[in-house]
């Protein structure tokens, strides 16, 4: 979430790229886990674009 949080909107292809930069992910696993982050609707994935539902917060004690 993270990556997608600091790049979105982004699309899934360079997202792909992103995760196996970042995290050492395959392409499988990038679009399971989008996949699971759509049904939780924290993001959408319309058009191979990603954009996110759920925003980055902040909280300080």
């Amino acid at each position: 979430m993270n990556v997608i949080w600091d790049e979105a909107p982004v699309e899934s292809g360079k997202l792909v790229k992103l995760s196996m930069d970042r995290l050492d992910w395959s392409k499988s696993t990038t679009y399971t886990i989008l996949r699971k982050l759509v049904g939780k609707g924290l993001v959408v994935n319309e058009n191979s674009l990603v954009t996110v539902l759920v925003p980055f917060l902040v909280i300080s004690h």
